[in-house]
């Protein structure tokens, strides 16, 4: 599988934010990531059990069906379908201590802008919401509608979480509007540092990681 046979040459280096998660395996965290980063992101996150939301389509379906493989646990349900469902189940994984992520511009955009999902889950939970990025050293770009990234063999990755957002418990409308425009931008700011410094990766100030 593409996934698997790429992502194990990629050279990767993690860098987290002041505020952020101590490593990348913290558990809970409510993480959040743009549609187009999906390859990178199954295999460097992999075999945490993480519950991912997984569209109630066949591209959802066939999405699911890769993600198992690689140890994630599919939660079905998007922003359009399914929604409720999702919710309840995604809530009830964060109280087992287990990590939930999506892709906040999904299922179907536009891209890079953030849906309010997340952070009505994480007030609702009690569980910190967190951005990540991972910037590819000059990947193939397919011609959908997020410009979905495909990492090139033995090529340069580099994996940006940023501080965690904190939620107050069933915070009120205006508080959680002025937390999604937060979220949207820490998507932001991770995408643009990840994208700016991958071709520093192999340096000091970013060394090569196992993940």
């Amino acid at each position: 599988m593409a996934v698997g046979l790429i992502g194990r040459t990629l050279r990767f280096s993690v860098h987290i934010e002041e505020g952020g998660p101590p490593d990348m395996r913290t558990h809970p965290l409510i993480l959040c990531f743009w549609h187009r980063g999906i390859f990178p992101s199954t295999w460097a996150f992999r075999n945490q059990q993480i519950g991912v939301l997984s569209s109630v389509s066949f591209d959802g379906e066939y999405t699911s069906r890769i993600i198992s493989r690689f140890g994630y646990a599919p939660i079905k349900g998007s922003s359009t379908r399914g929604g409720v469902r999702a919710f309840i189940v995604s809530r009830k994984r964060l109280h087992q201590g287990l990590t939930v992520a999506s892709t906040t511009d999904g299922p179907r955009g536009p891209a890079y802008v953030a849906k309010p999902g997340p952070v009505l889950l994480a007030s609702k939970s009690g569980v910190p919401l967190v951005a990540f990025h991972i910037g590819l050293e000059d990947p193939w770009i397919l011609n959908s509608w997020d410009r979905l990234t495909i990492p090139k063999p033995f090529s340069r990755a580099l994996l940006c979480m940023s501080r965690m957002i904190l939620v107050p418990r069933d915070a009120d409308e205006s508080q959680l509007e002025k937390l999604h425009g937060e979220l949207q931008a820490a998507q932001e700011r991770v995408r643009d540092f990840a994208n700016s410094n991958v071709l520093h990766v192999g340096s000091t100030e970013f060394p090569i990681s196992v993940v």
